[in-house]
């Protein structure tokens, strides 16, 4: 069964849970550059997802999927970041890194799929 639309990815959803979390977790946040970064690179991931979809070729989807796997490794990033500076506690670092994780392996299993066709 062909995939139709972005929606039903599970890499798009759990991308989507990324955002959703990053905003929730960073929401009361003073530094509003830090926040403004990871929330706009969280973001990134899902909208990349499903702007790479919509082009319907494979080399395009995949070259959106790369910029996904970046955005998802700066989000990672700055969330060791957050960590250290203590801006968040250490179960919210071991959920963001979780999610972080399943995304990255999720986007290379799909990259190394259309790379077969």
């Amino acid at each position: 069964m062909k995939i139709q639309k972005f929606e039903d990815l599970i890499v798009w959803q759990k991308a989507k849970d990324l955002g959703v979390w990053t905003y929730k977790c960073f929401q009361t946040s003073k530094d509003y550059t830090f926040k403004d970064q990871i929330c706009r690179a969280a973001l990134s991931v899902s909208n990349n997802i499903a702007e790479g979809f919509e082009r319907n070729t494979d080399t395009d989807f995949a070259r959106f999927l790369h910029i996904a796997k970046d955005s998802n490794s700066e989000v990672k990033s700055m969330l060791y970041l957050a960590k250290d500076l203590q801006m968040i506690a250490e179960n919210e670092f071991m959920t963001g890194l979780d999610l972080c994780n399943q995304i990255g392996r999720l986007l290379n299993g799909l990259i190394n799929a259309l790379k077969v066709k």
